[in-house]
């Protein structure tokens, strides 16, 4: 259950959403994005940035939540995959030192034993010095986990394009309608020729702290770029009708959980539905996936994990 908080007592750290009517959608750039139709949703708080490092440690430490990631799968789950794969860890990506097809993402995508949201790059990495970064390599179900002990939810995919939009309605960007402001990057997103070459324009090889780019109009951080964020609805083809779980439209830059090809069928239902995540990445590049924008969408199963994914929460107002 979520605490009730009214407009006069903002909670900590967290933005005011006015309740509205927009245009949700895009027709100008990916299918899955279509058709625009017009969405009314009501007042809500959103967290100003995506949860960080720090606060899930808090989650952690309080809780003692161990994530999706640090869990080894039951092989009996999986009969005939590799055994490599049959351990905890993640997905993190490797840039590749030159030019490489971009039909096949196993050419910048591994799966890495040890990689946690301790342990961002694989288990000799840590968290030293990223407290104030997004926390990443968190499953629908970590974050889920975290919003219930924050006494929050997680935004419906409505919602979070309503708060990403910050009142400009229709527009291609979180900025506006131009992919760069001023000539400048708006938020960490790839520059350069994706997945080889990254130029850095924006200061950040991976995640930035939060809060290091201009707020949109709402007063929210790295709506754009930085990671992508789990939402609480179903992932659908057309996400003007009912939730269904159905394939993605595209694989852009969200791999393929390795393990999943390998379940039984019991498995084949729930524990693989996919989930909505918005907003991209710092990996979102123009020439290969540019979805750092309200409207983009991309479909993620319930029990992936990587190292470009994190998460927002909301408390909803109560309706008089």
């Amino acid at each position: 259950m979520t605490t009730p908080h009214s407009t006069a007592t903002p909670p900590k750290n967290m933005s005011l959403i006015p309740g509205g009517t927009y245009w949700m959608g895009s027709e100008d750039f990916y299918p899955e994005e279509r058709p625009v139709h017009q969405v009314t949703v009501d007042g809500f708080w959103m967290d100003t940035t995506a949860v960080t490092v720090a606060e899930f440690r808090r989650f952690v430490k309080a809780t003692g939540h161990v994530t999706t990631a640090e869990i080894a799968p039951d092989a009996a789950d999986y009969p005939d995959a590799d055994p490599a794969l049959l351990v905890p860890g993640s997905l993190v990506f490797n840039s590749p030192p030159g030019p490489v097809s971009l039909d096949d993402y196993t050419q910048w995508w591994s799966f890495t034993p040890g990689a946690d949201w301790r342990h961002p790059e694989g288990s000799d990495s840590n968290i030293g010095g990223r407290e104030r970064h997004p926390v990443t390599h968190v499953s629908y179900f970590d974050a889920q986990a975290y919003a219930a002990w924050a006494g929050k939810e997680l935004p419906t995919e409505a919602e979070w394009e309503f708060a990403a939009r910050g009142g400009l309605d229709r527009q291609a960007y979180v900025w506006g309608d131009h992919d760069s402001p001023g000539g400048r990057p708006g938020g960490n997103v790839w520059q350069g020729q994706f997945p080889w070459e990254n130029l850095l324009e924006d200061g950040h090889e991976r995640t930035a702290p939060v809060g290091k780019f201009r707020p949109n109009g709402y007063g929210l951080f790295d709506m754009a770029g930085n990671v992508w964020e789990w939402t609480a609805d179903h992932y659908t083809s057309d996400h003007a009708h009912s939730s269904k779980n159905v394939a993605p439209a595209s694989s852009c830059c969200i791999p393929r959980n390795p393990r999943a090809e390998f379940a039984t069928e019991a498995l084949a239902g729930e524990p693989y539905a996919r989930r909505v995540i918005k907003g991209g990445s710092h990996l979102c590049a123009p020439n290969y996936c540019l979805r750092y924008r309200p409207a983009a969408r991309q479909g993620e199963s319930e029990e992936s994990s990587t190292c470009h994914v994190g998460f927002r929460c909301i408390i909803r107002i109560p309706q008089e």
